[in-house]
């Protein structure tokens, strides 16, 4: 386990600064939300999603009872988040771990933790992910078509478009993009890249412009679809999210909670789907008596999900498509759910609405 690390390749500092005076989008919500499961002495609150500690930073300065473990894949995030809490005087409560968040467990086990009081997940891109032009994670400026979270990984954006083959291009598109065009646009590339390797953001921004019919277009950029697709691929988010979701509940303590915040629609999906067994009974209708097992074990605390208002969507636009969902442990998990749970964070148990198309070098195809 990496809990620290020098900051090797040391970030635009005009990117930097914009991410530090970010406001962490539903601050005040999460806080809110975060406060009654971190007032007691010696209580732990891990961030699956560190970014630059934007809610990591609020939630100790709101809470001074309580130690948090900070969880990020990416180095210089994790670097830079580090020195946020050492000027802020924070870092004697904070502990960075540099992992990706599917080895929750792993993580605690190693640092001697149990159970914990807060998960907190942010799924977003981080600032620094976003306003860094060679990390290519966005249309809005050309740059390599790199997209991963964890610069140390092989498997990058323009890997995938250069090595994957047309079924298996126009499967991410539509699984993770739920691109309407899918099949057009791997067919596109295919062609494209007998001619040149498509390398850049421009290169495919232009590719998906040409290629989607301007009178069948979703507002926005044609291309937000494919650049959202890619980044999934590229860094298995949806697979490592759906094994990180029963690793945090299996963790909470009594009155611990979670809080995700996602940002498309195939987050929060899961997101709701997962919270949704432990809300409810899990017996026919009509039963006279609900035994202790079948009762729900999680509190619905955002009644659905959470959106920005238009105040805060006016003052930041990365706000718009947030859904904060949250619950908090009641009960017991019954003994059933409990090994399903533990089956689910080992991957390998599938919901059955998504198939993993392949992260990671061993599972590409060539045409």
């Amino acid at each position: 386990m990496e809990t620290l690390m020098e900051n090797r390749n040391p970030p635009d500092q005009e990117a930097v600064d914009r991410g530090m005076v970010h406001r962490p989008v539903l601050l005040e919500r999460c806080l809110a939300l975060a406060r009654p499961a971190l007032e007691h002495p010696g209580s732990v609150a891990v961030d699956c999603t560190l970014g630059l500690a934007g809610h990591a930073t609020a939630f100790l300065r709101s809470c001074p009872e309580a130690r948090l473990i900070g969880i990020d894949r990416d180095r210089q995030a994790l670097g830079l988040a580090t020195g946020r809490m050492r000027d802020e005087g924070l870092a004697d409560r904070f502990t960075p771990v540099h992992a990706p968040f599917d080895q929750l467990d792993q993580q605690l086990d190693a640092l001697g933790v149990g159970q914990v009081d807060l998960v907190f997940m942010d799924l977003g891109l981080s600032s620094l992910q976003i306003d860094q032009r060679d990390r290519g994670f966005t249309y809005r400026q050309d740059a390599p078509l790199d997209m991963r979270m964890d610069t140390s990984q092989e498997l990058t954006a323009a890997q995938v478009l250069a090595e994957y083959d047309q079924e298996h291009l126009a499967d991410i598109f539509s699984r993770y993009g739920e691109e309407r065009y899918a099949g057009r646009i791997a067919r596109a590339i295919i062609e494209a890249r007998q001619e040149q390797p498509l390398t850049t953001s421009a290169q495919l921004d232009r590719l998906v412009d040409r290629v989607v019919p301007r009178g069948h277009r979703p507002p926005g950029n044609p291309a937000k679809r494919v650049f959202q697709a890619l980044r999934i691929e590229v860094n298995g988010e949806l697979d490592r999210l759906r094994r990180t979701l029963p690793q945090a509940i299996l963790r909470l303590a009594q009155g611990g909670r979670l809080i995700v915040e996602s940002y498309h629609s195939l987050e929060d999906r899961m997101v709701k789907r997962f919270m949704a067994p432990g809300l409810h009974v899990d017996l026919p209708a009509g039963m006279p008596v609900v035994p202790d097992q079948a009762r729900p074990y999680l509190s619905d605390l955002t009644h659905g999900a959470i959106k920005a208002d238009p105040a805060e969507r006016e003052r930041n636009p990365r706000s718009a498509s947030v859904r904060l969902r949250a619950v908090e442990m009641i009960g017991s998990i019954p003994e059933v759910r409990r090994r399903r749970l533990q089956a689910e964070a080992r991957g390998e148990v599938s919901d059955g609405r998504h198939r993993h198309v392949g992260h990671g070098s061993e599972s590409r195809r060539r045409s």
